[in-house]
């Protein structure tokens, strides 16, 4: 009878140690299929291009409001600033799980390691992570395993112990040479990149969670533009650059939670204003689109404009409104992050 050929599904981030966590599986004669999940907070583009680079097939799967509970309530909390690492992890390792049966597939690998990062990475975590994630005897971490409680892969058999490392620590050195003794010509860098770590990010971020705006298209909207809250109901969001302006203006109305601001005969930066469910009638007061006109054109430079006629127009509402230049330093008081 055919020795059934094991196979695993890989947390697969696009560094180079998730990289080395699927090669040194393979050299181990398990099939790998790398999984990359995608949020808000972190795109995969990177893993794309090591996947492209390295000849790996991904999967890439979005992940939806589902995630987003997990942001806003950490079982193990936040690190730094809004990066619910362990609770993060743990969470992908159950979505992990829960396609091992369609992909016929035996254990879960990732290419963490045993006191890599402060939070989510020393040995408490790891177990945590195992814990929380409902898989915990199915998770194999090939460059440290050899420092964690064997699993029921490895007591199996399906991987021998043997092929797996006893990686430890922040210095990189030996996955440089795992890299070039595997033959990874363009070895990538740590993969990074999650926006819960940045500072800039975060604080706006916590503003929609404060004042209950926290979905998946607000969220998007966190990586465009200068954002200012100009009551607890409402934010305005102006494009800094061509770019940022021409993203502002292909975005169409969603029911009444999007108005585009819409300068009459002046060039300036494009606008929208985000509007909480069921708040559309705020915009009415005279007071809100007279605030977001003139904050709007504290940022035309040119002289001689000191007012402007704006249109205000939505799914549902359409407004005109003579608006009055705001000085610079009075306009930045209303942004979330300044």
């Amino acid at each position: 009878m055919v020795k059934r050929k094991r196979k695993a599904l890989a947390l697969f981030s696009g560094g180079l140690d998730s990289l080395l966590a699927v090669k040194i599986v393979e050299l181990a004669g398990v099939e790998v299929i790398p999984v990359f999940f995608s949020s808000p907070f972190f795109g995969p583009e990177k893993a794309i291009k090591t996947a492209r680079n390295n000849n790996l097939n991904l999967v890439i799967v979005e992940l939806g409001e589902e995630y987003l509970e997990v942001v806003k309530n950490p079982k193990y909390g936040y690190g730094k600033y809004m990066n619910p690492c362990i609770d993060c992890h743990a969470f992908m390792f159950r979505k992990l799980g829960g396609m091992l049966e369609k992909y016929e597939a035996d254990f879960l690998i990732s290419g963490e390691v045993l006191g890599q990062r402060p939070m989510s990475q020393v040995l408490p975590s790891l177990n945590a992570v195992r814990k929380l994630s409902g898989y915990y005897d199915l998770i194999v971490r090939p460059l440290s395993q050899k420092l964690l409680p064997d699993t029921l892969p490895i007591r199996k058999g399906w991987i021998s112990k043997d092929r797996l490392y006893d990686i430890r620590g922040r210095n990189r050195k030996r996955q440089f040479e795992l890299a070039e003794k595997f033959g990874i010509e363009k070895s990538p860098s740590p993969a990074g990149g999650c926006l819960l770590t940045n500072p800039g990010f975060v604080q706006r971020l916590r503003d929609l969670l404060e004042h209950d705006m926290f979905d998946i298209e607000n969220i998007e909207l966190l990586k465009v533009g200068r954002h200012f809250r100009i009551s607890k109901n409402i934010k305005l969001v102006l494009g800094r650059n061509k770019f940022e302006n021409d993203k502002l203006f292909r975005i169409r109305s969603m029911g009444e939670s999007i108005v585009h601001v819409d300068l009459v005969n002046v060039k300036g930066p494009a606008g929208i204003v985000l509007i909480k469910k069921h708040s559309l009638y705020e915009l009415c007061d005279p007071g809100i689109t007279e605030l977001c006109g003139g904050i709007l054109l504290s940022y035309i430079n040119r002289p001689g404009i000191e007012s402007a006629t704006i249109f205000f127009r939505g799914n549902r509402f359409f407004k005109v409104s003579r608006c009055k230049k705001m000085g610079r330093e009075e306009a930045r008081e209303y942004l979330i992050n300044k």
